[in-house]
């Protein structure tokens, strides 16, 4: 008989890339992980991986293997959800992974609204940026995620995640009150070509969109600091250092120094939704937290 660990040990693999990153993800060692590989190799009568670089790659028998294996384990979790959860009691344990300002704007209010309804969910989070979060609800080491896309950078989700639209939210530009601009309301991109900005690191969601707000005009912005919290960027516009694009969800009362203007052409808008495993759709403790969310949604 196939041993379930050993499947998940070839999906994880097929998933990262080698056998010491699905072994970080499966919380195993990576002698563990190889030991279950070469069991299925044993039973496959044949390779399922080979040497490439410093990782590896699936052989054809390994990628066929490692998706009906994918595909298994989707069907497993579905059938533990049926069997095992009480519709009327949600409950055990929830990871969540979801974006820094949606932590500080939807997960706490979250946290706070379970332990006022005393629920037997328990939730562990962590804060990564939406491509991470996809890939950690697709790999299953994450359960639910909180990610968005800026309406100029898409964000591509795989087939087997639910996605559920949560609400849009929309990006401001700081400027120091002594800004020449700062009495606008509103400015376009052409308005912001000479400033200085505060970014996210490269790679980041955020940074993309940034760019590309430039991109129509054939220049880049000028970058003072990479930073990826946004607290650090509010605090150097206080400081008249620097403007900054902020988004508004999650977002902390601004200091007197600094003024939000309206961003227009173009506009810089974030949809932010909700991404499960199909597989969890019949858990109760997911639809408790997508309908939990939408409510704390409506508020902010």
């Amino acid at each position: 008989m196939i041993d379930v660990m050993a499947v998940r040990a070839l999906v994880a693999v097929s998933q990262h890339g080698s056998v010491i990153s699905a072994a970080e993800s499966l919380g195993y060692s990576p002698s563990a992980i190889s030991q279950q590989i070469k069991k299925l190799e044993k039973q496959a009568g044949g390779a399922l991986l080979e040497r490439h670089g410093r990782g590896v790659l699936l052989t054809e028998r390994g990628l066929s293997m490692s998706e009906q294996g994918r595909r298994v384990l989707e069907e497993l979790e579905q059938l533990e959800v049926t069997l095992l959860a009480d519709p009327s009691k949600p409950s055990g344990p929830v990871r969540i992974s979801a974006f820094s300002t949606a932590c500080r704007g939807l997960v706490g209010p979250l946290i706070q609204k379970l332990e006022k309804e005393g629920s037997a969910i328990q939730l562990r989070v962590v804060g990564e940026d939406p491509e991470e979060s996809v890939q950690r609800v697709a790999s299953g080491e994450a359960d639910l995620a909180l990610v968005h896309n800026w309406n100029s950078v898409p964000l591509p989700i795989p087939e087997q995640l639910m996605v559920t639209e949560l609400c849009q939210d929309r990006a401001d530009v700081l400027v120091h009150r002594d800004h020449p601009l700062a009495q606008r309301g509103s400015v376009s991109a052409a308005d912001l070509l000479d400033e200085w900005w505060m970014a996210t690191p490269v790679g980041m969601i955020c940074h993309e969109a940034l760019m590309r707000m430039f991109s129509e005009m054939g220049i880049l912005p000028k970058v003072r600091l990479f930073d990826p919290d946004f607290s650090t960027h509010i605090g150097l516009v206080e400081l008249g250092v620097g403007v900054a694009l902020v988004p508004r969800l999650g977002r902390a009362e601004l200091p007197a120094n600094v003024v939000a203007l309206e961003l227009r052409e173009p506009a810089q808008r974030r949809d932010v939704k909700i991404i499960y495993r199909r597989s969890l759709s019949a858990s109760p403790a997911i639809n408790h937290l997508v309908s939990a969310l939408k409510e704390i949604a409506t508020t902010r």
